[in-house]
């Protein structure tokens, strides 16, 4: 099925998707900042260079768009365009996401997820209880890792 836009249009638009200072990854930044919490951002030092890092709680958190990441969620969808192409590139992404977040643990850092989902979409969380969800596990010693997803 070929694209419903011009090849130029889709470089436009897929030049302009961030990899940092996404939306949902600055609702968590300012809802956790307005409750006390500090961090670091995109440490360069840590495998997968993760969205926020908690060096007191030992944690880190990482907000993954559902499409980018290959959620298993209502927004994500296998493209019907160049197939090959983004088999590959979202099978890859599954991968060293699975990578980063063993490394990660294994160097003794807790890991967090937030999905996309669970800020927007027809499942989505309230985006207080995310957050709060957020600051009880950093608060929480004993869980080593969260995945926080839209409700199914």
């Amino acid at each position: 099925m070929p694209d419903i836009v011009s090849p130029d249009t889709r470089s436009r638009m897929m030049a302009g998707i961030r990899s940092k200072d996404t939306k949902p990854e600055l609702i968590i930044r300012k809802g956790l900042h307005c409750l006390g919490f500090r961090y670091r951002l995109h440490d360069k030092n840590l495998p997968g260079k993760p969205d926020m890092v908690f060096p007191r709680y030992n944690a880190v958190i990482f907000v993954h768009g559902c499409f980018w990441h290959g959620h298993s969620c209502h927004l994500f969808k296998w493209p019907s365009s160049n197939t090959e192409f983004w088999r590959t590139k979202i099978t890859r992404n599954i991968e060293l996401d699975k990578e980063h977040i063993a490394c990660l643990q294994e160097m003794g850092w807790r890991t967090g997820i937030v999905w996309e989902c669970s800020l927007k979409g027809k499942y989505r969380i309230n985006t207080e209880e995310v957050i709060e969800l957020c600051a009880q596990w950093l608060q929480t010693t004993d869980m080593t890792s969260i995945e926080i997803g839209g409700q199914c």
